[in-house]
């Protein structure tokens, strides 16, 4: 079926295979929905779009600078590829919007671990769009956790 799709585009992927970026893509849309349903669970401002897209987002960031990176843009010692700038770029825009989410009432601050969640939405995106799934999967696995069972532990310390 993506062969089939790629050819209707009309060329195959310069670094990744179509599929492997098609499985990378749905990784990171998996893995994103996965953080993004705790936040919704717990109705937060951001929830399972959010980080769906956030992640989704970061892995196409890296896609498609793969990509790129095969392009000529001049002779062998000219072109210079930073992966860096890529997660550079990514973080800097996630945390952006991450901020966004983040407001402070009186003396007291909220949705600040919403914007944290945000930010780990797109390191994981980041990490499937490397082709690292499984690291990325540890990586949703323990945020999770955290916010699941620290918020547990929160209610019980806090006797809500």
């Amino acid at each position: 079926m993506l062969d089939s799709l790629t050819s209707e585009l009309g060329s195959e992927f310069a670094v990744v295979p179509a599929w492997a970026a098609f499985v990378k893509l749905c990784g990171a849309l998996l893995l994103g929905a996965v953080i993004g349903f705790e936040r919704e669970w717990h109705h937060k401002p951001a929830g399972l779009r959010t980080h769906m897209l956030v992640a989704v987002a970061a892995c196409l960031f890296v896609l498609i600078g793969q990509e790129l990176s095969a392009l000529n843009f001049g002779g062998a010692g000219e072109q210079r590829n930073d992966p860096l700038r890529m997660i550079e770029a990514v973080t800097a825009g996630v945390a952006f919007l991450a901020a966004g989410v983040i407001f402070r009432s009186a003396d007291k601050v909220y949705n600040i671990t919403t914007g944290a969640s945000l930010w780990l939405a797109g390191a994981v995106g980041l990490g499937c769009g490397a082709g690292r799934l499984a690291l990325a999967a540890m990586a949703t696995a323990m945020v999770v956790t955290v916010l699941a069972a620290i918020k547990w532990i929160e209610d019980i310390t806090h006797g809500r």
